[in-house]
């Protein structure tokens, strides 16, 4: 290659180097790199021409340049001749030097060079610098920075220059008057430090090891006094901190002596820094410096700086880290070193001083201190051993602080401290209550809380923290078990603790194992060990501890297993016992989940467990102080109502256990005394504790409850002002209410045999004077809820222990319609729209009881009594629905709600059996039915729900206690099954089996009625009964099928006076709340009808009229098609009114019209009818007419006529009833030839207006006749068409004029895939059609028939012949759409029917011909097509029939490819790689290949993916004729369609293959490509750059003569300044090939 050619493209990438775009700057860099690395001496000549020729270039220009250089010269330094170095560093010397003015980019790139060039020259490099480093005169900025540069790159070179470098450096220290000066000298002065201790470290490797520290000491003290006396008091931030880092290093090559002197300077100054820099690390670092300096010559001044030091390193040491921030932890690390460095000088001082500033109550001072302090005691342990008692004294500041991050700070210097020894001093055991503690701390934040301060220390984290020190302590620090063990049980019992309680167990569970491992016995000498809660305490708060397992971070279990380890300590007789009961304790919790626990069992078997536990201790004196204790640790609980609550119950079981009388009353009056009655969960507590007591104690707890009554608890009590007035009279009624309560516990603890005799006098008597109600001689207060639930729950609790008795005797409550009506009122009271409390539960259960006696309600009271407890229930929300929230004790969980709605509806249900027990009539009956009847059709399923459970539990019991003395009528059967039977197919499973079992009972009260034996079981009703289990399935068609089955049984049974009730009541269901029962109430009525209708002739005008008006309201699409099967029946017996009404519907039609279609639809004979006489009108009527779109436009637009259009809306509907198959598919190929033209009529048709009926305008009237086609295939069950088309989202395309010739293609190619042997038929219905005077049909049907030439069936089918003459008759259509679509078709055979090519072949060639020079072609369409069936035809063509006009059509298809119309181009292309085959052999046609390969080639970039694909055809199957194995190996290898082809790597590998088979076109083909370079497509400039590179970098020395290299370089060179960055990027690359 000429060096003309490789300058000029140099020259012009040069010229590029400043593009821009960033890419194509990389890429000019990268190829003059490329050109450098082969050139290096040429290139960096022109570089170096390029920059002295052109000085006023721009900067950034410039600099790229420069930076090109510097990248050859790194690459290549070995190769590059000596001349041609000097040369350079004389040039880089000169662009760093030459502006005076610092130009940082620019001096920078010269300055890399020179570094760069150092790094083998470094002599050479000196000669240059030191030119410009002269004594006496200031240097440019760049050569200081050059030189600290190079001592960075080349320590051993550089090292020996140092000391003239200093010599020569010093005075000019002075001369420097600007920062940016000043500032480079310390720099440099901080690298040539660096350098000489790094040289020094290294004197085995260094080329002069003679030299020594003291060579430079003296240069750098006089620098020393410079920087220091003078620079470091510079305003400029950044220049002091340099200078602050280069007396650091500098520290290090000072005289002794002389560093002593400047000490007492030198560090106030450093530390004065720190006010005066944001960034601290480089100031920590250079103190670090000088201190291990000065510590290392053992300074004897350094004690005199030692208080400013420690000052002002603790600032440092306290200052916020910032972890997203390096230089804070750096300068953090660095402060810590610092202290580290003078520990070791200076070990006490240090120490006092950090203990000093941890009295400081500053968070960051304190923070800091422990920092440093924690630092100390893990790194220098033999100096803190004689201060750990100091240490332990003056941690106990900190501990009280109340900063979170303090404490965490403190919880690690702890458990350092731990590690080396000192918990098991004095004073050790606060650590570790202060470890327990922050064990206990609470959550900070609630569970959808996030803290907002990020470096915040929340409650939990610190928590987690201290939980796993004391796991650590407990477990890897062996010395500490004595210290913890028994200890630790101190923190059990104070409630301050209580969310220690799971890592406390833990850590005494380990501790009590591995005292058993090694002692074998464990016993605390409880009376010994001082500050240890007693074993009654300590049992009792572990036993609630296990009532409540999962609170407290789950402390159940723990506390379960350290009362088991604990046994023999708590009490001798203990510890076999729970040896045995606590571990299957254990394995319950761990099998459950705070979810599926059941509470009240578990607690029930904990209190078990107490009573087992005592009775086997047996030991009075321990288990009355056991009950003691466990009262006087009552009020820890204050705050844990529940805990408390069952620790109310312990003291019961305890107390029942205690055989001290005296013993047991006082307790009992301890506990009223000190309860706090205003809390119900409390109140609760103490009645079961009273009653539990009753049942050992009957008598003193009936004295003690007296005594109490009438204590002054109900008089008068100081108030917090100590002055006497009367107590509060809400608190009072509080204790009231316990008083009450108790009462009623006691009844139900007492033992039954004493209990009776003291009802009336002691309890019921006390009962009433507490609660001053009317119904006991006293006006009530109903308002105070306390009192209510007291009242009611004792009244409930004594009721139920004396309904056994009453059983026994007879008994007279004559207050008892006073009592239920106090009762309701409580019930009215209650809010509506929640139940949170058990008050109707209660009351219900109350009143139920005392319906049993006498006296009887009378009507009015009974109907009060009904609706306040019915609707008082049933309108409650579901119990999964978040009640209200009001005061906190009132709040429920979720599982007391569940139990709370269990017990009020079954106490509802108990209610309402005891008044029909009352009267077990039909009216009876009726009277409490009445109130239901409402709630069985609620919108709402839980209202449903519970009013058929009522019900069918009601009539259960109707059944059950039946008696039929006379034979009277069940006159509300009817009524009574209209309202049921919906049900049957209710949403809610257990409303539908309940309705079952309401008709089941119904129908056997009937018989019943009807005088049937009660033994009789009839066969029909009791197949009602396996319904149920059909009834559980959601399945629909189930459901409906039972419920027909049902009706059938039910119209057996029901009597004929109660039929119209009963279909009156059925039409009511049809808009039933629930849709299920919308479609029940259809089946019956229908099965009805069907079965009994015979009777209803007088009734069929009203029926029709209610049928009409709930049709129009029901909207459930099951019911409404049920509905038109009803009207159906009626409208057979009146066809010609039906169909008469339907045809005159206004269109649209509505919902109730198209269902009645589609209901005809079930007829066959109907619709074989109607389908003769759509056909019929649709072939003569006029499918549109044209209209004047306006008065102001002259354009027409085509309105569609309405009766066809109504027709075809009507044909749509019809088909929609799957019993129109039958007719439909008897008479298809007409219906579908019908629908076919019918839609071509259509497309972009408007339809007709309506003055009166403004809904007509909006009908598509395309869509009608595309919908009512899809719905004729549907029907005819070509469900594969259907599927395909609905794949091809052929429907929509069909409706639409722009789409519609694809949609019918689609419609065509399903057909005949799917649905060959219907063709025959439906082409000689769809051939008159294409004469039709209607343009639109002609193109539908020619469209169908070309796409039908596409499949082989066509010819299977012997329709060929007819079809290929149509489409020949077409060709000359005056109509272009239908001429591109007849050549279409004949291009379609080739793919249908190949073998038929030969014998079309005259034809077929000729029309494509035709096609091809087609002049009323505006959108080349018919061209495409022609091109497009010619390829498909050649694939099939013998070779006798075309290899005459081979080249013929070659010549024609040439210019097509390179049209910008990418279909045509792609069509082209493929079309000439069919044309291959026939060119076999020929010469010719191989020289036609070689002319278009560059275009092909080229056009593998083409930005048409579809182009790319057909040149990629085009070439593999040209391959053979191209004349080279090695290229026709590559096309067929790797250009298949499907795979991705790596263009550069292509093209570079074939360019070989070109050079080596066909060296003599070379000329030809960069030629050819160099055309390329003005295409219209970037992809193909930038495709063509790189075939010109590849062809160049592949090419030998001897074919370089084939090619026209100036023309190349000036293509290339015009590419570089291309508009496309792309073309850019690949010229640059290519020209990096010229070497």
């Amino acid at each position: 290659m000429e060096e003309d050619d490789v300058e000029q493209v140099t020259l012009a990438l040069l010229d590029a180097a400043n593009d821009k775009d960033p890419e194509v700057q990389e890429q000019v860099r990268k190829s003059i790199l490329t050109l450098g690395k082969q050139h290096p001496d040429r290139v960096l000549a022109m570089c170096q021409d390029y920059l002295v020729k052109h000085p006023k270039l721009v900067l950034s220009h410039r600099v790229v340049i420069l930076q090109t250089i510097e990248l050859i010269v790194g690459c290549k330094i070995e190769e590059i001749s000596s001349p041609r170095i000097k040369s350079i560093i004389s040039l880089a010397s000169d662009e760093m030097t030459q502006s005076k003015e610092v130009v940082p980019d620019w001096q920078q790139a010269a300055s890399n060079i020179l570094v760069a060039v150092g790094s083998k020259h470094i002599s050479d490099i000196m000669e240059a610098i030191l030119s410009k480093f002269q004594p006496g005169v200031l240097p440019h900025f760049f050569v200081v920075q050059t030189l600290a540069n190079l001592a960075d790159s080349n320590v051993y070179g550089m090292v020996p220059f140092l000391s003239a470098i200093l010599g020569t450096m010093l005075p000019m220290l002075n001369m420097a008057k600007h920062d940016n000066m000043k500032w480079v000298f310390s720099s440099a002065l901080c690298h040539f430090s660096d350098s000489i201790l790094e040289y020094l470290a290294n004197l085995d490797k260094a080329p002069d090891p003679t030299v020594r520290k003291d060579t430079f000491s003296s240069e750098i003290c006089t620098a020393f006094d410079i920087l220091f006396t003078s620079w470091l008091q510079s305003r400029e931030p950044k220049l002091r901190l340099t200078v602050a880092e280069a007396l650091g290093s500098m520290c290090h090559l000072m005289t002794i002596d002389k560093l002593e002197e400047q000490i007492p300077r030198l560090i106030p100054a450093i530390l004065s820094l720190y006010k005066k820099n944001s960034e601290h690390y480089i100031i920590s670092k250079s103190l670090c410096q000088v201190l291990d300096a000065s510590v290392n010559m053992g300074s004897r001044v350094l004690e005199t700086q030692l208080e400013a030091l420690l000052i002002a390193l603790h600032q440092q040491v306290s200052a916020p880290i910032d972890y997203n921030n390096p230089p804070t932890i750096k300068n953090h690390n660095e402060v810590l070193r610092c202290f580290s460095v003078l520990a070791i000088s200076f070990p006490d001082r240090l120490v006092m001083f950090v203990l000093q500033k941890l009295e400081n109550s500053n968070e960051r001072s304190r923070l800091g201190s422990l920092a440093v302090l924690r630092h100390l005691i893990n790194s220098t342990t033999s100096t803190m051993e004689s201060k750990k008692r100091m240490i332990l004294a003056t941690i106990r500041q900190p501990m009280a602080d109340h900063s979170n991050k303090v404490k965490k700070r403190v919880v690690q210097v702890i458990s350092a401290m731990a590690h080396h020894g000192y918990l098991e001093l004095e004073g050790g055991e606060l650590l570790v209550r202060f470890i327990v503690q922050h064990c206990a701390l609470p959550d900070t934040y609630q569970r959808d809380q996030n803290p907002t301060d990020p470096e915040e220390v929340t409650n939990e984290s610190l928590r987690t923290m201290c939980d796993n020190t004391l796991h650590l302590l407990t477990t890897t620090v062996g010395r500490l078990a004595d210290v913890l063990w028994p200890k630790l049980l101190y923190y059990l019992t104070p409630s301050q603790y209580s969310n220690a309680t799971t890592p406390l167990c833990k850590s005494l569970i380990v501790l009590g194992n591995k005292k058993k491992t090694e002692e074998s016995n464990v016993k605390i000498d409880f009376t010994q060990e001082v500050n240890l809660p007693s074993p009654q305490t300590l049992m009792i708060r572990l036993l609630v501890n296990a009532a409540f397992p999962f609170s407290f971070r789950g402390h159940g279990a723990p506390s379960l297993s350290l009362l088991q380890i604990l046994g023999g300590s708590i009490h001798p007789n203990s510890e076999a016992l729970w040896e045995k009961e606590i571990p299957p304790l254990l394995s319950l919790l761990e099998e459950s989940t705070a979810e599926s626990l059941d509470e009240k069992q578990w607690e029930e078997k904990l209190l078990k467990f107490l009573s087992k536990t005592l009775t086997t201790i047996d030991e009075d004196k321990w288990v009355c102080q056991l009950a003691a204790e466990a009262t006087r640790y009552l009020s820890t609980y204050n705050n844990f109502l529940e805990e408390k609550s069952f620790l109310y119950r312990c003291i019961g079981v305890t107390l029942q256990q205690c055989f001290n009388k005296e013993m047991a009353k006082k307790q009992l009056q301890e506990v009223l005394l000190t309860a706090r009655h205003h809390n119900s969960l409390e109140r609760e507590g103490v009645a079961m504790c009273v009653g539990l007591c009753a049942s050992s104690h009957l008598e003193g707890t009936l004295a003690k409850l007296d005594e109490f009554g009438k204590s002054d608890a109900f008089k008068k009590s100081p108030s917090i002002f100590n002055l006497l007035k009367e107590r509060n009279e809400v608190e009072v009624e509080k204790v009231k209410s316990t008083l009450i309560l108790c009462y009623g516990y006691v009844a139900l603890n007492a033992p039954p045999e004493k209990i009776l005799n003291r009802i009336d006098q002691d309890i019921l008597h006390c009962i009433s004077k507490h609660f001053n109600t009317k119904v006991l001689g006293i006006k009530v207060e109903t308002k105070d809820l306390t009192m209510k639930l007291s009242l009611i729950q004792s009244v409930g609790l004594i009721a139920k222990a004396i309904s056994v008795c009453v059983k026994r005797q007879g008994y007279i409550f004559s207050r008892k319609q006073e009592l239920i009506t106090v009762m309701l009122d409580f019930i009215k009271a209650e809010s509506a729209d929640s139940l949170r409390t058990p008050v109707r539960h209660l009351v219900m259960t109350t009143c139920a009881n005392l319906m049993s006696l006498d006296p009887t309600l009378n009507e009015n009271e009974s109907f009060d009594l009904l609706k306040v407890c019915v609707n008082g229930v049933f309108s409650l929300p579901p119990e999964t629905d978040t009640p209200e929230r009001i005061k906190e004790e009132d709040i429920l969980d979720p599982k007391q709600r569940k139990e709370l709605y269990k017990n009020t509806m079954a106490a509802l249900q108990q209610l309402l059996k005891s008044v029909l027990a009352r009267d077990p009539t039909p009216d009876g009956l009726q009277h409490v039915f009445k109130h239901i009847e409402p709630w069985l059709s609620s919108v709402h399923d839980h209202e449903r729900e519970r009013a058929v459970t009522a019900t069918a539990d009601m009539l259960a019991y109707y059944l059950d206690n039946l008696t039929v003395k006379n034979m009277v009528s069940f006159h509300n059967l009817g009524a009574l099954l209209g309202r049921l039977s919906p049900r049957c197919t209710d949403p809610q499973p257990a409303v539908r089996i309940a309705a079952i079992d309401c008709i089941y009972t119904l129908l056997y009260i009937q018989l019943q009625y009807e005088g049937f034996a009660l033994d009789y079981k009839d066969e029909g009703v009791d197949s009602l009964q396996p319904l149920k289990d059909q009834l559980e399935s959601p399945d629909h068609s189930v459901l409906y099928k039972t419920c027909s089955d049902l009706t059938k049984v039910m119209s057996k049974r029901l009597p004929q006076q109660q039929l119209t009730t009963l279909v009156f009541m059925l039409f009511e269901g049809l808009v039933d709340s629930q849709t299920n029962c919308c479609r029940s109430s259809s089946v019956i009525l229908n099965t009805l009808l069907k079965n009994r209708g015979g009777g209803l002739q007088d009734l069929v005008p009203e029926m029709l009229e209610v049928l009409h008006v709930r049709l129009q309201s029901i909207t459930e699409e099951q019911v409404r098609v049920a509905v038109g099967q009803t009207v159906l029946i009626l409208a057979s017996q009146h066809l010609q009114a039906v169909i008469n009404t339907l045809v005159n519907q206004p269109l649209p039609y509505d919902n109730w019209t198209s269902e009645m279609w589609m209901a005809l639809g079930a007829d066959p004979i109907l619709v074989n009818q109607i389908i003769e006489m759509v056909i019929e009108k649709l072939g003569v009527l006029a499918p549109y007419v044209d209209k004047k779109e306006s008065m102001m436009r002259a354009g027409t637009v085509k309105v569609a006529t309405k009766q066809p259009l109504a027709m075809t809306c009507g044909l749509k509907g019809l088909l929609l009833n799957g019993q129109s198959q039958e007719p439909a598919v008897s008479q298809f190929p007409r219906l579908f030839s019908c629908l076919t033209v019918r839609l071509a009529a259509s497309v972009g048709v408007s339809a007709p207006k309506d003055n009166n009926n403004k809904h007509m305008a909006s009908i598509h009237v395309a869509g009608v006749a595309a919908d009512a086609l899809r719905i004729l295939l549907a029907r005819v069950q070509l469900d594969e068409v259907m599927k395909r088309l609905d794949e091809d989202k052929a429907w929509d395309q069909l409706k639409e004029a722009s789409t519609h010739i694809n949609g019918v293609t689609l419609l065509a190619r399903a057909m005949a895939k799917h649905a060959g042997p219907r063709l025959p038929a439906i082409m000689e219905c769809l051939c008159p059609s294409l004469n039709n005077i209607y343009e639109c049909q002609r193109i539908t049907v020619t469209a169908f028939f070309s796409e039908l030439l596409n499949h082989h069936v066509v010819t299977e089918l012997m329709l060929i012949d007819v079809l290929m003459n149509n489409m020949m008759e077409r060709i000359s259509d005056h109509c272009s759409t239908v001429r591109m679509l007849s050549v279409r078709g004949l291009g379609n055979l080739a793919m249908g029917s190949p073998e038929k090519v030969n014998k079309y072949a005259k034809e077929l060639l000729a029309a494509m011909s035709s096609g091809m020079e087609e002049k009323d072609d505006p959108g080349k369409l018919i061209t495409l097509e022609a091109m497009s069936g010619l390829s498909k035809v050649l694939l099939h063509l013998d070779k006798k029939n075309i290899h005459l006009l081979v080249v013929y059509i070659f010549m024609k298809i040439k210019p097509f490819l390179e049209s910008e119309n990418d279909d045509i181009r792609c069509a082209s292309i493929h079309l000439m790689g069919n044309l291959s085959k026939f060119g076999s052999g020929e010469p010719l046609f191989k020289d036609q290949i070689h002319n278009v390969l560059v275009s092909l080639l080229l056009h593998l970039v083409d930005p048409n993916p579809e182009v790319v694909k057909a040149c990629k055809y085009a070439m593999r199957v040209c391959a053979p004729v191209v004349g080279s194995e090695q290229i026709t190996a590559m096309f067929q290898n790797h250009l298949h369609e499907d795979k991705s082809l790596h263009y550069g790597e292509f093209i570079n590998n074939l360019t070989k293959y070109l050079i080596q088979d066909f060296p003599g076109m070379l000329n030809f083909y960069h030629i050819s490509v160099i055309q390329f370079f003005k295409s219209n497509w970037p992809e193909v400039r930038a495709g063509a750059a790189m075939f010109i590179g590849f062809l160049l970098g592949n090419l030998q020395e001897e074919h370089l003569s084939h090619l026209n290299m100036g023309t190349i370089t000036k293509g290339l060179v015009t590419l570089l300044q291309d508009p496309d960055p792309m073309v850019r990027v690949k010229a640059a690359e290519a020209m990096g090939h010229f070497h």
